[in-house]
């Protein structure tokens, strides 16, 4: 069983969880994810099954989406709802004071997230070793948010955010940070990733469905294919006459190829043969040279 599936995962559950339970439903499949989503968040999380771990390098999950809730009142240490209270204040911002605050917040921006987070130290993760009640230095990081909107009040002091943001950004340190800019303690209460490159609600299963299809004997049927989410990439279609060299994992001579855009040296596309996708190959001085051969028939 090869190609992607696209799990709705639920709050409360960590990936690692959603994807021994996909592991399950395969029979022992490999299967891995294609970005983490923290357990107290909800959204998409594109696991990879088979040889669909091959094309983790050439996915596009650099632009996400976000829909998150921002609670103004309290800060904590998790900067999410989880957390111990740090601060609180009760000088509740407007929705022009939200407003103007948010520029400060989009584009390249400087970033310090907190110790309970999945960066890691010397091999371990920060929120690892906060667990066991290690304090240490969080470097700031550059991260670039693409855009940032308010959306409309809630409850209890709160504010949607709509998020579209490069890899490694931390939705909850654009909380805590806005209610430092704002003069009131916030943190995150609610996140739902909505897109991570390829991958959205729309194309997305619950794990109940998942089930429900395996047990049906569907499951295969229901994944998406290993080419889909690389669209990004140009296009090479090799001639039946290659046919021997494709099987072979040999080198293929870019001249003979026909692409639906000219490479750059030096870039990987993605190369099919009678229409089937059988992986990445990178040109290199006028040969396509084999990244990731994926047979479709294996």
């Amino acid at each position: 069983m090869n190609g992607f599936v696209n799990i709705l995962k639920p709050p409360g559950m960590t990936s690692a969880a959603v994807v021994a339970t996909l592991r399950r439903l395969c029979g022992g499949e490999k299967a891995g994810h294609a970005g983490t989503l923290d357990p107290e968040a909800a959204g998409v999380l594109p696991v990879m099954l088979g040889r669909a771990a091959r094309l983790f390098d050439y996915l596009v999950d650099k632009e996400k989406e976000y829909v998150a809730e921002v609670a103004f009142g309290a800060a904590t240490d998790t900067q999410d709802a989880t957390g111990r209270v740090t601060a609180r204040g009760t000088q509740y911002p407007t929705r022009a004071q939200i407003q103007a605050a948010l520029p400060a917040l989009t584009g390249d921006i400087r970033q310090r997230p907190s110790m309970y987070s999945a960066i890691k130290r010397e091999g371990t993760p920060l929120y690892a070793l906060a667990r066991r009640g290690e304090e240490v230095e969080v470097p700031e990081r550059v991260v670039h948010v693409e855009a940032l909107t308010l959306g409309e009040e809630t409850d209890r002091h709160g504010w949607m955010l709509h998020i579209r943001c490069g890899r490694g950004t931390y939705v909850r340190s654009i909380c805590h940070d806005l209610g430092q800019l704002v003069g009131c303690p916030a943190h995150m209460r609610f996140l739902l990733r909505s897109r991570s490159g390829f991958f959205t609600l729309d194309n997305a299963m619950t794990l109940e469905e998942a089930q429900a299809a395996a047990e049906a004997g569907q499951l295969a049927r229901r994944l998406i294919p290993m080419d889909a989410p690389l669209g990004h990439m140009k296009r090479a279609e090799a001639p039946q006459r290659l046919e021997k060299l494709v099987r072979a994992g040999a080198k293929l001579p870019a001249g003979a190829l026909r692409f639906d855009a000219p490479p750059a040296p030096g870039e990987a596309v993605r190369v099919y043969l009678s229409k089937a996708f059988w992986g990445i190959a990178c040109l290199q001085e006028n040969m396509l040279v084999w990244r990731a051969q994926i047979p479709p028939e294996a």
